[in-house]
Protein backbone atom coordinates (compact mmCIF):
# COMPACT_ATOMS: atom_id res chain seq x y z
CA UNK A 1 0.00 0.00 0.00
CA UNK A 2 2.89 2.25 0.58
CA UNK A 3 4.50 1.55 -2.59
CA UNK A 4 0.78 2.41 -4.11
CA UNK A 5 0.77 6.07 -2.59
CA UNK A 6 4.51 6.60 -3.49
CA UNK A 7 4.04 5.82 -6.81
CA UNK A 8 0.39 8.11 -6.61
CA UNK A 9 2.40 10.89 -5.83
CA UNK A 10 5.06 11.38 -7.66
CA UNK A 11 2.73 10.87 -11.00
CA UNK A 12 1.08 14.48 -9.29
CA UNK A 13 4.47 15.71 -7.95
CA UNK A 14 6.45 15.66 -11.84
CA UNK A 15 3.56 17.34 -13.41
CA UNK A 16 3.60 20.12 -10.76
CA UNK A 17 7.50 20.43 -11.43
CA UNK A 18 7.60 20.68 -14.40
CA UNK A 19 4.75 23.16 -14.88
CA UNK A 20 7.06 25.18 -12.29
CA UNK A 21 9.83 25.32 -14.83
CA UNK A 22 9.45 28.40 -16.80
CA UNK A 23 9.87 28.67 -20.43
CA UNK A 24 12.45 30.82 -21.91
CA UNK A 25 11.14 34.69 -22.90
CA UNK A 26 12.99 34.68 -25.49
CA UNK A 27 11.02 33.74 -28.97
CA UNK A 28 12.10 33.26 -32.82
CA UNK A 29 9.15 35.32 -34.46
CA UNK A 30 7.30 34.56 -37.38
CA UNK A 31 8.55 36.78 -40.38
CA UNK A 32 5.99 39.67 -40.86
CA UNK A 33 4.82 39.44 -43.97
CA UNK A 34 5.56 36.75 -46.88
CA UNK A 35 9.04 36.20 -48.52
CA UNK A 36 8.15 37.90 -51.72
CA UNK A 37 6.36 40.96 -49.83
CA UNK A 38 9.40 43.26 -50.68
CA UNK A 39 10.00 42.70 -54.25
CA UNK A 40 11.05 43.99 -56.38
CA UNK A 41 13.10 46.02 -53.99
CA UNK A 42 14.27 42.69 -51.73
CA UNK A 43 14.15 39.73 -53.77
CA UNK A 44 12.26 36.15 -52.51
CA UNK A 45 15.21 33.90 -51.98
CA UNK A 46 16.84 36.68 -50.39
CA UNK A 47 14.57 36.61 -48.00
CA UNK A 48 14.00 33.08 -47.23
CA UNK A 49 17.43 32.58 -46.68
CA UNK A 50 17.91 35.79 -44.56
CA UNK A 51 15.29 35.03 -42.11
CA UNK A 52 15.12 31.32 -42.01
CA UNK A 53 18.82 30.24 -42.57
CA UNK A 54 21.08 32.93 -41.26
CA UNK A 55 18.13 34.86 -37.98
CA UNK A 56 17.36 31.37 -37.14
CA UNK A 57 20.73 30.52 -36.89
CA UNK A 58 21.42 33.46 -34.91
CA UNK A 59 18.25 32.58 -32.40
CA UNK A 60 19.82 28.86 -32.02
CA UNK A 61 22.78 30.02 -31.55
CA UNK A 62 22.05 32.46 -28.76
CA UNK A 63 19.51 29.72 -27.20
CA UNK A 64 22.62 27.41 -26.79
CA UNK A 65 24.55 29.94 -25.00
CA UNK A 66 22.34 30.47 -22.59
CA UNK A 67 20.52 27.18 -22.12
CA UNK A 68 20.53 26.72 -18.01
CA UNK A 69 21.06 30.45 -17.10
CA UNK A 70 19.22 33.42 -15.34
CA UNK A 71 19.88 34.89 -19.16
CA UNK A 72 16.64 32.49 -20.72
CA UNK A 73 14.67 34.80 -18.48
CA UNK A 74 16.71 37.98 -18.53
CA UNK A 75 15.14 40.89 -21.10
CA UNK A 76 17.05 41.28 -24.12
CA UNK A 77 17.69 45.51 -22.77
CA UNK A 78 19.17 43.64 -20.09
CA UNK A 79 21.39 41.36 -21.36
CA UNK A 80 22.73 44.33 -23.80
CA UNK A 81 23.08 46.41 -20.94
CA UNK A 82 25.88 44.16 -19.47
CA UNK A 83 27.13 42.50 -22.47
CA UNK A 84 30.78 43.32 -22.26
CA UNK A 85 30.86 40.96 -19.40
CA UNK A 86 29.31 37.79 -21.84
CA UNK A 87 31.65 35.71 -24.01
CA UNK A 88 31.92 36.90 -27.79
CA UNK A 89 29.47 33.85 -28.92
CA UNK A 90 26.96 35.25 -26.88
CA UNK A 91 27.42 38.85 -28.03
CA UNK A 92 27.73 37.64 -31.53
CA UNK A 93 24.36 35.48 -31.70
CA UNK A 94 22.54 37.62 -28.95
CA UNK A 95 22.65 41.17 -31.32
CA UNK A 96 22.29 38.64 -34.58
CA UNK A 97 18.85 37.44 -33.21
CA UNK A 98 17.74 41.03 -32.09
CA UNK A 99 18.87 43.14 -34.80
CA UNK A 100 17.35 40.92 -37.39
CA UNK A 101 13.82 40.70 -35.36
CA UNK A 102 14.00 44.86 -35.44
CA UNK A 103 15.02 45.23 -38.96
CA UNK A 104 12.09 42.74 -40.46
CA UNK A 105 9.67 45.35 -38.81
CA UNK A 106 11.31 47.82 -40.39
CA UNK A 107 10.18 47.30 -43.86
CA UNK A 108 7.21 46.79 -44.89
CA UNK A 109 4.81 45.84 -48.44
CA UNK A 110 4.32 49.22 -50.26
CA UNK A 111 6.45 51.25 -47.54
CA UNK A 112 8.59 53.63 -48.41
CA UNK A 113 7.57 57.33 -48.77
CA UNK A 114 8.60 60.32 -45.92
CA UNK A 115 7.80 60.53 -42.49
CA UNK A 116 5.92 62.69 -40.83
CA UNK A 117 4.01 63.94 -37.88
CA UNK A 118 6.64 64.21 -34.37
CA UNK A 119 9.26 62.19 -35.82
CA UNK A 120 9.24 64.08 -39.47
CA UNK A 121 10.04 67.22 -37.64
CA UNK A 122 12.74 65.75 -35.11
CA UNK A 123 14.29 64.66 -38.95
CA UNK A 124 13.79 67.44 -40.19
CA UNK A 125 15.28 69.87 -37.61
CA UNK A 126 18.18 67.39 -36.66
CA UNK A 127 18.95 66.85 -40.30
CA UNK A 128 18.38 69.92 -41.97
CA UNK A 129 15.73 68.12 -44.22
CA UNK A 130 14.61 64.28 -45.06
CA UNK A 131 16.82 64.42 -48.26
CA UNK A 132 19.44 65.38 -46.24
CA UNK A 133 18.65 62.39 -43.63
CA UNK A 134 18.51 60.01 -46.12
CA UNK A 135 21.88 60.95 -47.70
CA UNK A 136 24.05 60.52 -43.87
CA UNK A 137 22.05 57.77 -43.60
CA UNK A 138 23.03 55.91 -46.71
CA UNK A 139 26.50 56.64 -46.31
CA UNK A 140 26.93 55.58 -42.67
CA UNK A 141 25.69 51.99 -43.97
CA UNK A 142 27.86 52.11 -47.35
CA UNK A 143 30.73 53.14 -45.22
CA UNK A 144 30.34 50.76 -43.25
CA UNK A 145 34.00 48.75 -43.71
CA UNK A 146 32.93 44.85 -43.62
CA UNK A 147 30.04 43.45 -42.28
CA UNK A 148 27.55 45.83 -39.68
CA UNK A 149 24.32 47.72 -39.32
CA UNK A 150 23.19 51.45 -39.74
CA UNK A 151 21.18 53.03 -36.95
CA UNK A 152 18.50 56.00 -36.33
CA UNK A 153 19.16 56.23 -33.07
CA UNK A 154 17.41 58.13 -30.03
CA UNK A 155 20.09 59.41 -27.67
CA UNK A 156 19.84 59.90 -24.19
CA UNK A 157 18.93 63.63 -24.42
CA UNK A 158 16.26 62.74 -26.82
CA UNK A 159 17.26 63.94 -29.78
CA UNK A 160 18.27 61.88 -33.00
CA UNK A 161 21.77 60.67 -34.42
CA UNK A 162 22.96 58.38 -36.79
CA UNK A 163 25.57 55.79 -35.77
CA UNK A 164 27.19 52.22 -37.61
CA UNK A 165 27.98 49.30 -35.50
CA UNK A 166 30.46 46.58 -36.58
CA UNK A 167 29.14 42.80 -36.84
CA UNK A 168 26.08 42.10 -35.21
CA UNK A 169 26.63 45.18 -32.59
CA UNK A 170 23.59 47.35 -31.41
CA UNK A 171 23.61 50.70 -30.31
CA UNK A 172 22.15 49.69 -26.86
CA UNK A 173 25.18 47.60 -26.47
CA UNK A 174 27.01 49.10 -23.39
CA UNK A 175 29.88 48.10 -25.54
CA UNK A 176 29.57 51.61 -27.68
CA UNK A 177 31.02 54.09 -27.10
CA UNK A 178 28.22 56.38 -28.44
CA UNK A 179 24.53 54.45 -26.89
CA UNK A 180 20.55 55.21 -27.15
CA UNK A 181 17.49 53.45 -28.44
CA UNK A 182 17.53 52.28 -31.71
CA UNK A 183 14.39 53.35 -33.98
CA UNK A 184 15.51 52.13 -37.73
CA UNK A 185 18.09 50.11 -38.87
CA UNK A 186 19.82 48.51 -41.81
CA UNK A 187 21.50 45.68 -42.31
CA UNK A 188 24.21 45.67 -44.55
CA UNK A 189 25.60 41.97 -44.66
CA UNK A 190 26.42 41.01 -47.75
CA UNK A 191 23.91 38.34 -47.24
CA UNK A 192 21.36 40.68 -46.92
CA UNK A 193 21.61 41.63 -50.20
CA UNK A 194 24.30 40.06 -52.47
CA UNK A 195 22.32 37.40 -54.50
CA UNK A 196 20.10 40.42 -56.18
CA UNK A 197 22.54 43.12 -56.06
CA UNK A 198 26.11 41.57 -56.06
CA UNK A 199 28.66 44.00 -54.48
CA UNK A 200 26.95 47.00 -55.24
CA UNK A 201 25.84 48.04 -51.61
CA UNK A 202 24.72 51.47 -52.95
CA UNK A 203 22.34 50.03 -54.75
CA UNK A 204 20.64 47.95 -52.48
CA UNK A 205 20.83 50.86 -49.64
CA UNK A 206 19.07 52.76 -52.55
CA UNK A 207 16.05 50.66 -52.86
CA UNK A 208 15.75 49.89 -49.94
CA UNK A 209 14.09 52.97 -48.55
CA UNK A 210 11.26 52.17 -50.85
CA UNK A 211 10.47 49.59 -48.24
CA UNK A 212 10.70 51.30 -45.09
CA UNK A 213 8.01 51.19 -42.57
CA UNK A 214 7.57 54.81 -41.30
CA UNK A 215 5.03 53.74 -38.88
CA UNK A 216 6.96 51.22 -37.07
CA UNK A 217 9.90 53.81 -36.44
CA UNK A 218 7.19 56.41 -35.41
CA UNK A 219 5.75 54.14 -32.97
CA UNK A 220 8.96 53.71 -31.66
CA UNK A 221 10.02 56.99 -31.54
CA UNK A 222 7.03 58.04 -29.33
CA UNK A 223 8.14 55.34 -27.42
CA UNK A 224 11.27 56.05 -26.99
CA UNK A 225 9.96 59.73 -25.63
CA UNK A 226 7.85 58.35 -23.59
CA UNK A 227 10.59 57.20 -21.47
CA UNK A 228 13.03 60.13 -21.31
Amino acid sequence: MKKIFVYFLALITIPVALQAQKDPIHKFAPLPYAYDALEPYIDKMTMEIHYDKHHRAYYNNFMTAIKGTEMEQTPMLKIFASISTQPVVLRNNAGGYWNHEMFWNCMKSNGGGTPTGKLGDAITSTFGSFDNFKKQFAESGAKRFGSGWAWLVVGADGKLFINSTANQDNPLMNTEEKRGTPILCLDVWEHAYYLKYQNKRGDYISAWWNVVNWDYVQQLYAEALAKK
